[in-house]
């Protein structure tokens, strides 16, 4: 099979570079903009009827985009644009032929509901990145810095600029009033900016563009019309500085005897933010004693593969330009590489303390939570010569444990040390903005290892380079990274890198890799490198390798799964670029994956179709179909030998209605089987989103998951002679949760959020087994299965007896649980003038060990309603001084 891939991919790509369509050249447009001299800058109040607004035409003619390409708009769409020494204005008029029928809904900032207008400008020219400003008609603004030719949008990005909206007879106008500190731009005397303006015309889900974009054009700033006419604007160096004060309390269920836990805690701090402009193309951000309060809590998951789950970014500070830092080690069109895998994971920066103290019987604990951040600095931007740069440097405190002994004494652990955390970033375009080559330096130094933290790492380094090539009009392209990793540490601590699930040099058949209790410092290497071709036509397709060296370790500052791992991939895809009476956009997509280890093991083979649909009511849908024709997995039994997995069909499908629509549903299923029945799961969710006025939206979301593996890791036991049993069960879990939200909006300034989620996951296990043949062809020859009258169970532990000798010959604990959880988070958010804020937050969480017996409904239910939950309590006031 592998010889048949090898052969067929060069016959692929050559067939899709002769067999596609030709793309026209588009003509770029040109808006030529005017100083405001002799008259007063436009007031923005959203009416256009002041007199500098004559100086200058208007800019129109707009072309649809979607559903129907080059075509005429149902409604055009036309603005002007005018500046001054300080500031950018654009007044636009959105015309429509039934105003009554505007859809106005109110929204957070960043919502995008209803009719909008936006406006990308492209201040930098460097034909890759944007400034992302759009207004709907209800007057709500968006803002989003744009990257990467428009593959990334980070809503994250706050400036200060101001806008007001009018409906009237014509339609609906927009006055934007953007200052010139919030760009970042060049010191020409005269100076051209990249300029798109897009058209939401909500009731037909219609967009249309100034600069017209053809659907199957790759890239999306790079298409970009201009704005002229610029001259002698002065960069303008940004200074803001803004601090902040928290007071916060917080209630929660007493413990009899716990002098930690008395049922309530209050506390007040204070920080600050500040943003400078170094130039106008670079800035700092600095930040001390930040505040994460108001941020929505992490959903909560049970992962029984024993690898760390990924949470995304949610703190303000590590969000904003997160782009400029991010390092996907693998990422790939065709997907099954691991994608989240990144050298730099800013939740490893103020993570929960990783150390816990040794105690004794009758002593209580007072552990922290987190590891406060004491300063964080961020350096970055881009200059006008395409060149990029991101320095961040962030110190986290030490961290002590408290413990309280039977007479009342206190001691002191350390469970987190003084750790300092860097990150260095740079890219550089070139070939006219058709090409980059980068790399990334990351460090992480604890500070003074105590005996109870011998386990961490001293020091942690990666290094690496990435680079990306288009060609024929950015139709083609090929990319690529290479990174290596460096740890060091005790003994200790590498045996324990060693023996990571990550690592696992343990397994006992795996001939390239053995643990040396030795070692000091692990060095590693890993990379991706693809080609492929996004545009032009309906076809297109990526293919391309991925690694990780046995050794490669990220997950000091970065976040990895596996190491060991070779893939390669491929995926061919079509596109229809035109509606029909059925569809308004179809795709079609192809993948395959094939993966070893560095000592040649095939471990799998999978193949993928998929396909999603666009209706012509504007319903989305989408299908997919797996099958793994063979599989073996190096992790399944945790320093054990490689384990052959059963070959399995999965599944999964979405149907979503139109969004539009007051009322819309949705529903995501999939499923998986192995074909000899060994493991089978299905998960399901359905729900709804609920609009009965403008300012009040709702929805909810239950989801349903049920797990059956015949082969489940339980642990893996000495036998008398000291070699390993490698104990497995048969588990039936089921998993319940439901995400449920309320946003109501007062005014685009004051809004209420509620974002809530009970959750239960129960797994009860039988036919407990151990495995005497990991590779064995038939399910049934891999293990030795226990029957009744081996097993007994007697205070929460089991009992084997495997002669039936009367004897015990081992025991373990009853592996079933039941982990019930309730999270919560209202925030009311009022923004009472630009930049600056009032956040009141309560959030709630109820998390308990429940019984495995009882139902999924019952235990939900005792386990969360009558139970005092613990509450959180937090006022927050920001003031943003702009100087």
């Amino acid at each position: 099979m592998k010889k048949l891939i090898i052969f067929f991919t060069p016959l692929l790509l050559s067939f899709f570079a002769n067999a596609q369509d030709s793309t026209q050249i588009v003509k770029k447009k040109i808006y030529v903009t005017k100083r405001v001299e002799g008259t007063a800058p436009p007031e923005v109040d959203g009416l256009l009827n002041d007199m500098v607004w004559n100086s200058v035409e208007w800019g129109g003619d707009y072309i649809e985009l979607q559903p129907d390409e080059n075509t005429p708009p149902s409604e055009q769409t036309k603005f002007k644009i005018v500046y001054d020494s300080k500031n950018l204005y654009i007044g636009v008029r959105c015309y429509d032929a039934d105003p009554n029928k505007i859809e106005r809904r109110l929204s957070r900032r960043d919502g995008f509901e209803g009719d909008w207008v936006e406006f990308n400008i492209d201040s930098y020219h460097d034909k890759r990145t944007a400034f992302s400003f759009t207004v709907t008609a209800a007057g709500v603004k968006g803002d989003e810095f744009v990257s990467n030719n428009g593959n990334n949008w980070d809503s994250s990005w706050n400036p200060i600029w101001y806008t007001k909206t009018n409906i009237d007879e014509e339609g609906w106008t927009a006055e934007i009033r953007i200052p010139l500190s919030q760009l970042k731009f060049g010191d020409a005397e005269e100076q051209i900016w990249g300029l798109q303006s897009t058209r939401m015309f909500f009731r037909e889900a219609e967009r249309s563009l100034w600069q017209r974009k053809p659907i199957d054009q790759p890239g999306w700033v790079s298409e970009f019309g201009e704005l002229h006419g610029l001259k002698k604007v002065e960069p303008q160096k940004q200074l803001e500085i803004q601090p902040y004060t928290v007071t916060s309390g917080e209630t929660y269920e007493a413990e009899d005897g716990n002098p930690f836990r008395d049922g309530s805690e209050s506390d007040i701090t204070v920080g600050l933010d500040a943003k400078i402009g170094i130039t106008n193309d670079l800035t700092v951000d600095l930040t001390v004693n930040p505040d994460f309060g108001q941020v929505e809590a992490d959903p909560s998951a049970i992962a029984l593969d024993g690898f760390q789950i990924f949470f995304r970014e949610q703190r303000p500070f590590f969000v904003e330009n997160k782009n400029i830092f991010d390092f996907n080690v693998s990422e790939s069109e065709a997907g099954n590489t691991f994608g989240f895998d990144n050298v730099f994971y800013s939740r490893r920066i103020g993570r929960s303390p990783q150390g816990s103290p040794d105690t004794n019987d009758n002593e209580f604990v007072e552990q922290p939570d987190n590891t406060p951040i004491i300063g964080a600095a961020k350096f970055s931007g881009k200059t006008k010569n395409g060149l990029a740069i991101g320095v961040l440097e962030s110190v986290t405190a030490k961290r002590y444990a408290v413990i309280s002994q039977e007479d009342g004494t206190r001691r002191k652990e350390v469970v987190e040390p003084l750790t300092n955390y860097f990150v260095g970033r740079l890219q550089k375009d070139f070939n006219d903005r058709n090409s980059y080559i980068g790399g990334i330096f990351t460090a992480t130094n604890r500070d003074d290892l105590t005996t109870e933290l011998n386990f961490l790492h001293k020091s942690a380094y990666t290094g690496g380079i990435d680079f990306k090539h288009q060609w024929h009009n950015r139709d083609w392209y090929v990319e690529g990274n290479v990174i290596v990793s460096h740890v060091m540490g005790s003994e200790e601590a590498i045996k324990n890198t060693q023996e990571s699930i990550t690592h696992l040099f343990q397994r006992v058949d795996a001939d390239h890799v053995a643990v040396d209790s030795t070692r000091t410092s692990l060095s590693g290497s890993g990379g991706n490198v693809q080609i492929g071709k996004i545009g032009n036509g309906h076809w297109r397709f990526e293919s391309g390798g991925t690694w990780r060296s046995p050794e490669l370790e990220l997950n000091d500052i970065g976040f990895q799964r596996q190491s060991d791992d070779i893939r390669h991939y491929t995926w061919i895809g079509y596109q229809t670029l035109k509606p029909d009476s059925t569809f308004r956009r179809v795709g079609i997509n192809y993948n395959h994956w094939s993966t070893w280890d560095f000592n040649g093991n095939h471990n799998s083979l999978r193949f993928n179709t998929n396909s999603w649909q666009n209706w012509a009511n504007n319903w989305f849908s989408n299908v997919g179909f797996n099958y793994a024709p063979f599989q073996y997995s190096n992790f399944a039994l945790r320093g054990g030998p490689r384990l052959r997995l059963s070959p399995e069909i999965s599944f999964w499908n979405r149907v979503s209605t139109d969004e539009r629509k007051k009322l819309s549903f949705s529903v995501f299923h999939r499923g998986e089987r192995a074909i000899d029945n060994s493991f089978k799961s299905y998960f399901v969710e359905a729900g709804f989103a609920y609009q009965p006025i403008n300012a009040l939206r709702i929805s909810a979301f239950p989801s349903l998951s049920t797990n059956r593996d015949k082969l489940q890791f339980i642990d893996n036991l000495a036998e008398e002679n000291g070699s390993p049993r490698y104990l497995n069960g048969e588990i039936e879990q089921r998993t319940l949760s439901m995400s449920f939200r309320l946003n109501y909006t007062i005014n685009p300034n004051l809004t209420i959020q509620y974002w809530g989620q009970p959750f239960i996951s129960r797994g009860r296990y039988s036919n407990f087994k151990h495995v005497t043949a990991a590779t064995a062809e038939r399910f049934e020859d891999r293990f030795i299965q226990y029957e009744g009258n081996q097993v007994s169970l007697a205070d929460d532990t089991y009992s084997i007896d495997e002669n039936m000798d009367g004897v015990e010959d081992f025991s373990f604990d009853d592996p079933d649980f039941s982990f019930v959880q309730f999270r919560s988070n209202l925030v009311v958010r009022w923004e009472y003038i630009p930049g600056s804020e009032i956040f009141l937050v309560w959030s709630q969480d109820v998390s308990r060990d429940g019984n495995p017996s009882k139902g999924l409904l019952t235990s939900l239910g005792n386990n969360i309603f009558g139970q005092k939950p613990q509450n959180i309590f937090l006022l927050k006031a920001t003031y943003r001084f702009v100087f």
